[in-house]
């Protein structure tokens, strides 16, 4: 955990959460999003998890609380320098 958000990799997410049709992904962005905290998730190729996946992904590489990096390091600087602008 940094102070900025939560950084996810790839390895530490089950194979549910990418089975678009299980709907874990989207609950889990969900609930982040709700709660304003902010969750950077490295995923090297997100294609290789599936073209809805990838879609998914692709879509939220300019999500305000919750985006898709493909290192861990890009993933890092936003996190620390990128806070939720608040309501």
């Amino acid at each position: 955990m940094n102070s900025g958000g939560l950084l996810l990799d790839e390895s530490q997410l089950g194979a549910k959460f990418f089975d678009m049709r299980s709907g874990l992904a989207g609950e889990v962005l969900q609930k982040f999003t709700n709660y304003r905290v902010r969750l950077a998730i490295v995923v090297a190729n997100p294609l290789a998890h599936g073209s809805r996946f990838s879609e998914l992904a692709c879509e939220h590489r300019r999500h305000n609380g919750v985006r898709f990096f493909e290192t861990a390091q890009l993933a890092r600087q936003w996190l620390a320098y990128n806070p939720i602008v608040k309501c």
